[in-house]
């Protein structure tokens, strides 16, 4: 996706190993969400809703020579009307001049305006009829998005498109709704004969005419408008393989478009990771959801990288854009984002799988940094929601904030695998992409929810999304341990929030005890409210406490002690409930057995004799009573009420 950084927000991300790192991340988010006017008028199109996309035959005719970036076209698109319909409208920008429209070879009537094409039908077209109609149109396309540019590559002309998120319509009459895929296409580019095209799915074809040459590519999986791209040049093909190879699933082809330039030693040592990283996609998700055509990458002039389905644009090849933009062939192309407020579908959870690459190739502590300077950049800010409003998602910065929709999406992912555990975790991600409703459609965030919760054995994670995705801001924790006898620690755990939008976040914590001799004990406690209190188990005295070393937590600002109060035991012996009635309760720390209780009046007189921690109370008398406690660490008195 796409957008112009601003350049104060450049310098505020905290995101990255170093600098360069973090300015290589902001120029990904820059291509993926590119767009010149920060609000636009990116409301579903009612006058699109009323029939599905089918099929689309596009024949464009470009030439990067020309000091213009115009296009000419002659696009038939097959629809199935979903209500009688008179009239059909295209989102189609205004400079694109429409010369005819037919269906069946019969010329139709038609109007521009307000970036829609508007063509009316001879006679009405009843719900549930399939239909074609054919507009041939040339211009040159509107520059405010960037959808479709004109530019030079080591002085060589290039056209390349990028049209997420709102400018498919720049250059060909389509229908970009997040409601509707085209099932299949066939893209026919004529350009000059010293220059290779480039699009989705597989070439069929490249037939020389003269000084032109066309090329056919034919994609047969569905795909949303904005991911269809165009580019062309004079790329030189560097072939690899991926899959994993086995009898399930065979190899498939990785094709990468590169500028001559640029198609040395270095390049192909760097793309030399695309097959590694593929293969563990494929060995920790799904096989790769394109596998009958190809993947591969395309080099364009956007700094970052594009997910366009099966060619990936890219301005550079480092290890990190990669893995970001072949992770979105399963989170954003396969399934893609149902509204532009569940964004986070698509740029959370593949940040978040381009940060499993470092946890599977560089080890647990360079991914324990990556998640650092996530939470970092995430916590740089107070507020602010990774789930979108209504307002936010009109808006190309909100829609692609590095903060909040990629590192903040990405943290709540880790958060989640963290919460179910990796077993769970993966199941989840597996029946989401295999999701017969959902799978090469879209999805919302409730869908990815209820997967997760299926496979956490239907406890719900209402609290969580609401907590972490739908409310804004992250805890700051307070953890006090203190030594509780032979083999134990208390720890109490304290937190407030940034936000007034979230009372309590409620969350597993990771907390390290340490002991003298480099012992190491990392505990989990489910901290559930304030001030709660856990007793465990720890095999040496503690002399160190830390919260959170393995970054599981947004969080920032917590501190972690150990108390130096000398341990006693008789405080650690509890009854309850005071006053009591029919049962009492005598608690203990676990390293303590009970071998005796005697229970005495206030006269002194022995009234009865157990061996359980929880004492049949119901036939005393009313008043106060003691009680003798003989365990493996002495003998302790305490009183209680009977009422």
């Amino acid at each position: 996706m796409k957008k112009f950084i601003h350049f104060f927000f450049l310098l505020s991300v905290t995101f990255s190993f170093s600098q360069t790192t973090e300015l290589e991340f902001e120029k990904m988010v820059e291509s993926e969400s590119k767009s010149a006017a920060s609000t636009m008028n990116v409301q579903v199109n009612p006058n699109t809703q009323n029939y599905d996309v089918t099929y689309h035959e596009l024949r464009f005719t470009v030439n990067p020579n020309n000091t213009t970036a115009s296009i000419s076209g002659i696009v038939k698109t097959t629809f199935t009307a979903l209500a009688n319909m008179n009239t059909i409208t295209f989102d189609m920008a205004t400079q694109l001049v429409v010369s005819s429209v037919t269906m069946n070879s019969v010329n139709l009537t038609y109007s521009q305006s307000n970036y829609e094409l508007n063509i009316n039908f001879p006679s009405t077209i009843s719900s549930g009829t399939s239909a074609s109609v054919i507009i041939t149109y040339a211009g040159i396309p509107p520059t405010a998005e960037g959808a479709f540019t004109r530019s030079t590559h080591n002085g060589t002309p290039v056209i390349y498109t990028l049209s997420e998120p709102f400018g498919a319509r720049d250059w060909w009459p389509c229908k970009q709704d997040l409601n509707d895929k085209i099932n299949s296409f066939d893209m026919y580019i004529t350009a000059p004969a010293t220059f290779n095209s480039v699009s989705n799915g597989l070439e069929q074809s490249r037939i020389v005419t003269g000084a032109n040459a066309t090329t056919h590519f034919k994609h047969l999986y569905p795909i949303p408008a904005y991911l269809i791209v165009l580019n062309v040049t004079n790329y030189e093909v560097y072939n690899q393989q991926g899959g994993l190879g086995t009898v399930a699933s065979p190899y498939f082809p990785i094709i990468n478009y590169l500028y001559p330039e640029t198609n040395t030693a270095t390049t192909q040592t760097q793309l030399g990771v695309t097959p590694t990283i593929i293969n563990f996609f494929e060995s920790i998700l799904e096989p790769y959801p394109f596998r009958n055509e190809k993947y591969g990458h395309a080099q364009f002039g956007w700094g970052g990288g594009m997910e366009h389905t099966t060619v990936s644009s890219m301005f550079n090849f480092s290890r990190d854009l990669i893995a970001h933009e072949m992770a979105h062939q399963w989170f954003g192309d396969k399934i893609t984002c149902g509204t532009w407020k569940d964004i986070w579908l698509n740029e959370g959870l593949t940040e978040y799988m381009s940060g499993m690459v470092y946890e599977f190739l560089d080890g647990a502590s360079t991914f324990v940094n990556w998640k650092s300077n996530k939470i970092t950049s995430i916590t740089s800010q107070l507020g602010g929601a990774t789930y979108l409003t209504d307002a936010g998602a009109l808006n190309v910065n909100t829609i692609f904030s590095s903060r909040l929709t990629y590192n903040k999406g990405s943290m709540i992912t880790h958060m989640l695998r963290w919460k179910l555990g990796d077993v769970k975790f993966f199941q989840a991600l597996k029946s989401y992409l295999a999701d017969p409703a959902l799978a090469y459609g879209y999805a919302v965030t409730a869908n990815l929810k209820s997967h997760l919760e299926a496979a956490d054995n239907g406890n719900s994670l209402t609290e969580f999304f609401n907590d972490w995705l739908y409310n804004q801001g992250y805890p700051t924790y307070t953890i006090t341990a203190q030594n509780w006898g032979t083999g134990q620690v208390k720890i109490i755990v304290n937190q407030t929030q940034s936000h007034s939008s979230v009372t309590f976040f409620e969350m597993p914590l990771e907390i390290r005890l340490t002991g003298s001799g480099a012992q190491v004990l990392d505990v989990v406690v489910n901290n559930t409210t304030n001030a709660q209190e856990f007793i465990v188990s720890v095999p040496f005295v503690v002399t160190g406490v830390a919260f959170d070393p393995n970054k599981h937590i947004i969080s920032k600002n917590n501190t972690a002690t150990l108390g130096t109060e000398t341990f006693d035991m008789n405080s650690a012996i509890s009854v309850y409930p005071v006053p009591s009635e029919n049962e009492l309760t005598i608690q203990f720390p676990s390293n303590v057995t009970l071998y005796k209780v005697e229970i005495y009046n206030n006269l002194g007189q022995l009234l009865k004799t157990d061996f359980k921690n929880i004492l049949d109370i119901s036939g005393l008398s009313s008043g106060v009573h003691f009680l003798k406690i003989e365990t493996s660490e002495g003998i302790f008195h305490k009183n209680f009420i009977k009422k």
